[in-house]
């Protein structure tokens, strides 16, 4: 396992909701690695128990729940990444994803004041933009989120805008797109996968013919959509980062980006490239909705939170992937 992770002068006691997922399972075994005392929250509806790294104390239940007696021991900060996140569930089923992600948080961020609990770091998305009219996208894009996942992930941040003015809370909001790559056993696997690298590596493992692409006729230099890819352990770091940056009486919003961005075809020859494998592909229609080139600009992150992304290699980022979901494969056949 890398050891490369940012050390911390200030280590804090700090809750992770969603710790059991793959984002928050990583971020929660870094903090342990800067020195940080981790307690983490999940109702491992989508999340795995052997995911909450060793170190961390587990507290199984809803983040909300669990949070309104938690927090009472006394924390220095909330990391929360819990939340219902896909897109299409989030059209067909909204009352879910409102209820889940935003009352869950309203309820969450009332616990953490009552409780004096001083800092929050939230996992937000750049699902809030929308179709946006240029890109990179900076962080004063307008907002304009065309599905219901984005819609509430953008209510909380107005939630938290509110909270950090009129209560004094120290936050700070992440947002990006798509976060590949693994962190030694701690990887991406979803009873419903809806990520492009996951699916492509389904077909290296037998568990798929092939993969689609949904549209070649995108204004691209390949004609396939472009999108946003970060290591999850770059991610991580910020969220370290973040946690030691975040201003009381101030809700920072920072957008995470490479800064270029990969086609869809560009990721299929780098899974071929790291599996060995020639992974069948068929180009199908585009799925309305879909924007030619997504990628958030990361210029304010670089500036004021000193994060800068170090994985930016496309390979060696699904490589980690390949290796990660490889030894899972082998694990459960």
């Amino acid at each position: 396992m890398p050891t490369d992770t940012m050390t911390s002068t200030s280590p804090r006691k700090l809750v992770v909701t969603g710790g059991a997922g793959y984002i928050g399972s990583v971020c929660a075994a870094r903090l342990l690695e800067a020195g940080h005392e981790v307690t983490v929250v999940d109702d491992l509806s989508t999340g795995h128990a052997d995911a909450v790294p060793p170190g961390a104390r587990f507290v199984r239940g809803d983040a909300a729940e669990v949070a309104g007696t938690l927090l009472a021991e006394g924390f220095d900060g909330v990391l929360h990444f819990a939340a219902k996140s896909l897109v299409g569930e989030s059209m067909q089923d909204p009352g879910t994803y409102w209820r889940g992600n935003v009352l869950t948080s309203l309820r969450l961020l009332d616990a953490m004041r009552t409780h004096g609990t001083p800092r929050l770091v939230f996992s937000s998305t750049a699902a809030t933009y929308g179709e946006p009219e240029t890109t990179p996208i900076p962080e004063s894009a307008a907002t304009a989120p065309t599905n219901t996942y984005g819609a509430t992930k953008l209510a909380i941040d107005h939630a938290i805008t509110s909270y950090a003015r009129a209560h004094g809370l120290a936050a700070v909001s992440l947002r990006y797109f798509n976060v590949a790559g693994a962190y030694g056993g701690y990887g991406e696997r979803h009873a419903v996968e809806t990520h492009l690298i996951p699916l492509v590596l389904q077909v290296a493992t037998g568990h798929r013919d092939k993969v689609q692409i949904y549209g070649d006729d995108y204004p691209t230099e390949d004609g396939t959509a472009v999108r946003d890819y970060i290591h999850v352990t770059d991610l991580a770091d910020a969220h370290l980062r973040a946690v030691e940056r975040a201003v009381p009486g101030e809700h920072r919003i920072y957008n995470l980006g490479n800064g270029t961005g990969f086609s869809v075809r560009e990721v299929i020859e780098a899974c071929r490239r790291a599996t060995g494998h020639p992974i069948p592909a068929a180009v199908a229609q585009r799925r309305d909705g879909d924007p030619a080139v997504l990628v958030a600009a990361g210029e304010r992150a670089r500036a004021e939170l000193g994060w800068t992304p170090r994985h930016t290699d496309l390979t060696g980022i699904v490589a980690d992937a390949w290796a990660f979901t490889r030894d899972r494969a082998g694990a459960t056949s």
